[in-house]
């Protein structure tokens, strides 16, 4: 059927692919302006320890330093969330982690910066330190915020909506398991660069490779106490995000407090192993799950426990804890629920979001869990799966409101393109097939800041050639974001996306957008861009209109033209147009702005986290070969269909797609944070292990699209979506080929050994946590269930 689109759902390249291709992209450390200073920050050698005395005077004195920084010269504290503003850019009195930047020197060379640094005299008095969750909890130990000892508790939450008690008292069938999921990190290819630079008129400018300059540009002003209009932030291209880049960094201010100092321009680019130990990656959780079933397999009731290890600093910690609790209920249908959560500091580097932000590590738990009911109730996973599903336009038992939902076709999509009936429990041993299924948010419901301004604002000029150029201040971190907006703005005005120039993430020029993260930037800045295309194009229709002498509601944008709709020989061209619009109406330049709908959510402490204007869904097949000699697990095929909504891009969805795959394997079967007293065992892209392009299996993406009708021609998002299956699918495979149970990640050989051992010896089969920490939670904060929910009283 032919499209009734022009340039939406059409699968063409990027706009700003050229640039990428050639080489002429720019990114922060290419950036170089005259007298450029470079800076190097010294950072912390222990966990844990207290800052006694600093002495920088040799390193002043060194010919060619210009400025040296500690801590006392930025005593104003910053966090990216209201709740958690607990860093300071250089530590103060204390160090918490390994790698923590302590001072920082900026000098004509690096060579001199580093020789600077290597002058820096620092006496510590070491601290015990705290490194994992159970020593967190424990009310003996060392507080890492405070001093003398205590829980080092960051945020705890207990909720429960509907009567849980009941649920299990109702079911025929009650499971409760363990999970374990290791922190993980980013691994973009970009390591973290910027450059401040102080102009003529004393205004400070910041290039940085960030993918949220709102949100920097607040905390500079915070921290440096410069006026919000004396600063401008630019987010060059970005080499990498994946969420490592939705954090604001020491290095960011620093360098800009430098440029204030030395009025020269200061440069800070990462070195591989400071990336590592900046981090802000994925929380390691464990995870405890109750669920009472029905002889059918219908779920009565669920209790969700999490245990979060947030590292030294808060970052996005307190959205993190809810987003592993919120979101069970949005793919399956669960009608009472109770979620018990909390977030600890360790000595560690400080965890963030990372693609999926919370979300991976409990539908790894939730996926794991289900495929062991099934087996248990006797019912295969799919139809156990079917049984529960969320309807469409539904309220969860969480007030979460759910609008398009193709996760049943997502089910039966790669059901049937895996054969996955057939090959499950059948194939010969060592192959086996895993199935699981998510949902992500198409953006937060709630901005950081709450507020009642809009989250995405997109502005467009037309100029008298007729060139239209969208300014956005959403961050292309990869995702191709730039391109939708421009795919966007072209199909409403009947233009090609490639003639469309996009200028984006600068402060000074663009109007506010709060950033790439969240998956937000299709959605919210596509629908603000939609509604200022769409005003424009009623600016020039009226003006055709009078020029054909036609109703500017007979008209149509098509091919670079106006033409009306019952004669198409009545035309006129686009250039043409927008000159009688600007001799009619001045100036063309039109706006358009995006706020989530209301009653989206709940009201209740914690609502804010979860709801979005739509869930995108997924679901995946994981096929896998496992050797029980060496434990080696490889993926075959991965089939993953994901609810889209719309593509605006296909080719683009396809690429988000595979990304996640790719990630989504990583993090299943060999990335993991290991720490000994607080330090990084293997800081570098050499030894922290991510798949390459041979542990890379096929991939067969299936996109569905449910037509949302809320999102821009219906797109919903496909940025972190569909990486969340695709863990516990593998998972689930290994389980299906060798009969064993990894119940923590990632699934490495000799964990796979040491199941297939406890096998042998006529044990399980299991590998995984097998206790939870010694800790109260508060007591549940009862919620009524809505009227209209699986829980609610009709």
């Amino acid at each position: 059927m032919k499209s009734a689109y022009r340039a939406v759902g059409k699968p063409s390249g990027r706009v700003d692919a050229l640039g990428q291709v050639t080489g002429q992209t720019v990114y922060a450390d290419d950036l170089m302006p005259p007298r450029t200073l470079t800076a190097k920050l010294l950072r912390s050698p222990h966990a844990h320890a207290r800052i006694l005395r600093i002495d920088t005077s040799a390193a002043r004195a060194l010919a060619g330093v210009h400025a040296v920084l500690t801590g006392t010269d930025l005593p104003v504290r910053y966090g990216i969330l209201p709740v958690s503003q607990d860093e300071n850019a250089l530590a103060i009195d204390r160090v918490r982690y390994v790698g923590e930047p302590v001072a920082v020197v900026a000098a004509t060379d690096p060579e001199i910066a580093e020789r600077a640094l290597d002058l820096i005299e620092i006496e510590y008095e070491p601290l015990p330190g705290v490194t994992t969750i159970e020593e967190a909890l424990d009310p003996s130990g060392p507080l890492i915020h405070g001093e003398g000892t205590g829980a080092n508790i960051h945020r705890e939450t207990a909720l429960e909506f509907g009567d849980v008690d009941e649920g299990f008292a109702s079911a025929d069938y009650v499971r409760e398991d363990l999970y374990f999921f290791q922190g993980t990190t980013h691994a973009a290819l970009e390591p973290h660069a910027v450059v401040a630079s102080v102009g003529e008129d004393g205004r400070l400018t910041v290039w940085s490779s960030t993918q949220v300059p709102h949100y920097l540009h607040q905390i500079l002003t915070k921290v440096l106490e410069v006026p919000v209009s004396r600063i401008r932030v630019i987010a060059t291209a970005v080499g990498g995000g994946f969420g490592g880049k939705t954090d604001v960094f020491s290095h960011e201010i620093v360098a800009a407090k430098l440029a204030l100092t030395t009025g020269r321009s200061v440069k800070i680019t990462l070195t591989r192993e400071e990336v590592f130990y900046a981090h802000r990656g994925r929380h390691p959780v464990l995870m405890w799950v109750r669920t009472g079933f029905t002889t059918e397999g219908h779920i009565t009731a669920m209790w969700f426990r999490s245990f979060l290890d947030g590292g030294a600093y808060g970052s996005y910690g307190a959205a993190s804890l809810l987003y592993t609790g919120q979101l069970q209920t949005t793919t399956y249908r669960i009608p009472r629920y109770r979620f018990e959560g909390v977030r600890v500091f360790t000595n560690k580097p400080p965890c963030g979001a990372k693609r999926g932000h919370g979300t991976p590590q409990p539908r790894f738990a939730i996926e794991s869990h289900l495929d062991r009911a099934a087996a248990e109730l006797g019912i295969d996973p799919v139809t156990l799966r079917r049984r529960n599903l969320v309807e469409p336009f539904s309220r969860t038992v969480n007030h979460l409101r759910i609008t398009s939902c193709g996760l049943e076709q997502c089910l039966d999509r790669v059901v049937e393109a895996s054969r996955f009936d057939d090959k499950h429990a059948s194939l010969p041993r060592g192959r086996g097939v895993g199935i699981a299924v998510s949902a992500y948010l198409s953006g937060a419901g709630f901005p950081i800041h709450f507020n009642d301004m809009p989250q995405s604002e997109v502005m467009l000029k037309v100029g008298r050639g007729g060139g239209v150029t969208v300014y956005s201040m959403a961050t292309d971190c990869g995702q191709g974001s730039t391109t939708i907006l421009a795919t966007i703005v072209a199909e409403a005005l009947g233009l090609d996306p490639k003639d469309l120039t996009v200028v984006t993430a600068d402060t000074d020029l663009t109007p506010i957008d709060l950033g790439s993260y969240s998956s937000r930037v299709t959605f919210m800045a596509g629908n603000a861009a939609l509604e200022a295309a769409e005003r424009l194009r009623d600016l020039v229709f009226e003006a055709v209109a009078i020029k054909l002498d036609v109703a500017s509601e007979s008209l149509t944008a098509d091919g670079g033209a106006i033409v009306t709709a019952d004669d198409p020989a009545r035309s006129v061209s686009w250039e043409e147009a927008v000159q009688l619009a600007e001799a009619r109406s001045g100036t063309l330049v039109t706006s358009g702005s995006y706020r989530p709908p209301d009653g989206i959510a709940g009201r209740y402490r914690g609502a804010g986290v979860g709801p979005t204007p739509a869930y995108s869904y997924s679901a995946c097949v994981a096929e896998v070969t496992c050797d029980p000699e060496t434990g080696f697990v490889t993926v075959d095929r991965v089939w993953l269909a994901h609810d889209i909504g719309r593509a605006i891009n296909p080719l683009l969805v396809v690429g988000q797609i595979e990304g996640s795959v790719h990630m989504g394997l990583g993090e299943a079967l060999m990335e993991e944070h290991v720490f000994h007293d607080g330090l990084h065992q293997g800081p570098s892209l050499l030894d922290y292990k991510i798949p390459t392009i041979l542990e890379m299996p096929a991939v067969e993406s299936i996109l569905v699209e449910t037509d949302d009708p809320e999102g821009p021609f219906g797109a919903k998002e496909v940025g972190q979506g569909p990486l969340l299956p695709v863990i516990p699918a593998v998972v689930n495979a290994v389980h299906d080929a060798l009969g064993i149970r990894i119940d923590e990640t990632p699934v490495r050989p000799d964990t796979v050994l040491e199941a297939l051992a406890d096998l042998a010896r006529g044990g399980s089969g299991r590998v995984g946590p097998t206790a939870l920490p010694d800790h109260r939670f508060p007591p549940v904060y009862r919620v009524e269930p809505p009227k209209d929910s699986p829980g609610g009283i009709s």
